[in-house]
């Protein structure tokens, strides 16, 4: 059996590997035009991810470095600790660099014969009639314009901007902290033991002195060099129907969250993992692959990813409330509410699962 997968970014290299892993030929298709990887971007896995990741993806234990500790600060509070959350000597997540993974599994796919990487010149009707399953995870092709643009959606009117620090080294780098500050929230995640990402979410579409807001609320780092910025628009979206017939959309296509809690990726990664795990009971039952696989994909994650995007966000809303109201009350609610076992042990488990029912 052969599927495709229309484009080709993390998401798509992902899903792409999981199948060929099963013995599914797979062809990609993309018709982006070759650009400069950008090196300043990094992700943030889950345990529980990276665990899937290493089992039915690929090994990249040689690209992450792990979080043992997450730190949540709040400037309405005069830059104070309100949440901690550790595992002993456990990992919470892992971080690593977007354009080494994507250049990892490329590497690794280059070398399946079950996969070809193909160039889309439009031909979606071709495209249709020769895959009997198809994952849609390109934002500009006609497919998604024609059968994917019903949506709920939220413009928070605030731009993400991103950028790696070069500091002196640091040992033990495995703490990452974030400070929800009056402006919106910036998180440090450490990278290895002399670079630190940097993520910061404010109204301003364009930041004009980043060493200051960087200087403001680094009391750690004895920074030596800060990488270019870059800046993109915050918006999340929740695709109201899955599936076309044979086309399945896929990744960011399907939700797309606030960066404050770097759950995006982590969410496509779950999908994932359902996705894969549809196909291979299937298999396993002798049934033939078909569109059916979508539709128990959409009954089983849909209302779940709904419910976590909106956490999200609630999340989002609630510290920016604060900002609105210019008191400091909702934070010390939060500061006494984590120290409690079982809410912390709650936030913890849905940041790594997501919602589990």
């Amino acid at each position: 059996m052969k599927v495709c997968i229309l484009g080709d970014g993390l998401t798509s290299l992902t899903l792409a590997k999981g199948l060929v892993n099963q013995g599914i030929y797979v062809d990609i298709f993309s018709n982006k035009k070759k650009k400069n990887q950008n090196k300043t971007q990094t992700l943030g896995i889950t345990k529980t991810n990276i665990e899937f990741f290493k089992k039915k993806i690929l090994n990249i234990d040689k690209l992450i470095w792990n979080i043992n500790k997450i730190e949540i600060f709040s400037e309405n509070l005069k830059n104070q600790k309100i949440l901690n959350f550790q595992n002993k000597d456990q990992q919470l997540f892992s971080t690593l660099k977007n354009y080494k993974l994507n250049n990892y599994l490329i590497s690794d796919l280059k070398k399946n014969k079950f996969l070809k990487f193909k160039k889309n010149n439009g031909e979606t009707n071709l495209v249709k009639k020769n895959y009997k399953l198809i994952f849609n995870c390109d934002f500009n092709n006609l497919i998604t314009k024609k059968f994917f643009y019903k949506k709920i959606s939220k413009n928070y009117n605030s731009y993400a901007h991103t950028t790696i620090i070069k500091h002196k080294k640091l040992l033990d780098n495995k703490i990452a902290i974030q400070t929800f500050t009056k402006k919106g929230p910036i998180a440090f995640l450490p990278i290895s033991e002399t670079e630190t990402s940097v993520v910061y979410s404010a109204k301003e579409e364009k930041i004009l002195d980043i060493k200051n807001i960087i200087k403001k609320f680094n009391n750690k780092y004895k920074i030596l060099k800060i990488d270019k910025t870059l800046s993109f628009e915050l918006k999340s979206i929740n695709l109201r129907t899955y599936y076309y017939k044979n086309i399945l959309a896929f990744g960011d296509l399907l939700h797309k969250l606030h960066p404050l809690a770097g759950q995006g990726f982590n969410m496509s990664i779950r999908d994932v993992q359902v996705i894969l795990e549809l196909i291979e009971s299937k298999k396993k039952c002798g049934l033939e692959l078909d569109n059916s696989i979508f539709l128990d994909f959409e009954k089983k994650t849909k209302h779940k990813n709904y419910l976590f995007s909106n956490g999200i966000d609630f999340v989002y809303e609630f510290f920016n409330l604060e900002n609105k109201v210019n008191n400091n009350v909702l934070s010390k609610t939060v500061q006494i509410l984590g120290k409690n076992k079982l809410v912390n042990n709650f936030f913890k488990n849905f940041a790594d699962s997501g919602i589990v029912i």
